[in-house]
């Protein structure tokens, strides 16, 4: 497993890396036969008291895993980050082994890889057009494949990305679909609704 291990206005010295190290191979043998990388990143905590530790996971082809914690160590925060990781891969163990089976049968069809290319494109005001507060000029673009998977395979992608959304292919009915996380808590599934023929 490629592990990269870095900081950001923090040194992270040997016996860090090497305890990274060693958990993160200690998870990845647990659950999986081979994990193909992980990012874990330390930085200063909220108003600069402590650390922060941001895990980021790439165990299977299209499957990203992410967990973040802080402490008052470097240690604690990345215990506390790779014991979110562990707890999600602990809850989706099943479904990912079978989606790793399933991966490895329809090899020849590549499916749910990701890009990883990351655009950003500024727009120039238009002339006569007054600024408004509210819509800013710069408009981020994330470029990626998006995935083939049923509405539970998403949830659960949702889940192990720990984002706010997911655009998806619904593997039953062929259109595209997105699930997001509601502010109480809730998954909301949005599903476009069918023309009339």
């Amino acid at each position: 497993m490629d592990i990269r291990v870095s900081g950001h206005q923090v040194d992270t010295g040997d016996a860090l890396k090497a305890h990274v190290s060693e958990r993160l191979n200690a998870v990845a043998d647990k659950y999986f036969s081979r994990a193909l990388s992980a990012q874990v990143t330390f930085g200063k905590g909220p108003h600069d008291y402590g650390f922060r530790c941001d895990i980021v996971a790439h165990v299977m082809q299209g499957v990203i895993l992410k967990g973040s914690a802080t402490g008052q160590d470097a240690h604690p925060a990345f215990e506390g980050a790779a014991d979110r990781i562990e707890t999600q891969l602990r809850r989706y163990k099943r479904r990912l082994k079978d989606r790793a089976v399933m991966q490895q049968a329809a090899a020849n069809a590549d499916l749910m890889t990701l890009n990883g290319d990351a655009g950003y494109t500024v727009f120039d005001a238009v002339e006569g057009e007054e600024d408004i507060a509210e819509n800013p000029l710069i408009i981020a673009e994330t470029r990626v494949d998006v995935p083939d998977a049923s509405v539970s395979d998403a949830v659960m992608m949702l889940d192990l990305r720990n984002t706010n959304a997911l655009l998806f292919k619904n593997s039953g009915t062929g259109a595209y679909n997105m699930v997001y996380r509601r502010d109480d808590g809730t998954i909301g599934w949005v599903e476009p609704q069918r023309a009339a023929s």
